[in-house]
């Protein structure tokens, strides 16, 4: 196993490649920007990681960036460009977002599906 380096990282992405997101085409995605990240010697700078399923699956296919915080939807492997220019330039892909890091709590992109809740007591009642 590797152990990489992450003294000069400056961004984390987290790719989710669950099922959901896999049946889109998220390895695609994963391998597009990971292309686009070594074409450009930013691989000391963007480090990736591809994640099992991240629970959005309606906004697939997804990714996560850190320090940020921001949640992006929709990504397909022509947003390669876009997206690590949108990191390089430090200019959110504002169009692909659906959350971002308010300092607090992650708000919502207008538009953009709340999902169900996460708090036990709340799911019993739904599900009743």
């Amino acid at each position: 196993m590797a152990t990489w380096d992450l003294s000069q990282t400056k961004y984390h992405v987290l790719f989710c490649n669950g099922s959901s997101c896999n049946k889109l085409g998220a390895e695609e995605v994963t391998q597009a920007i990971r292309h686009e990240i070594t074409k450009r010697n930013l691989d000391t700078l963007i480090h990736t990681t591809r994640t099992r399923c991240n629970g959005r699956c309606v906004d697939r296919c997804v990714a996560v960036v850190y320090p940020s915080g921001n949640w992006y939807k929709g990504l397909v492997s022509e947003d390669a460009s876009a997206f690590v220019n949108s990191l390089v330039l430090n200019r959110d892909l504002t169009e692909k977002i659906s959350h971002t890091y308010t300092g607090e709590v992650f708000s919502r992109e207008e538009g953009i599906s709340k999902g169900i809740s996460k708090d036990p007591e709340k799911v019993k009642k739904v599900s009743k």
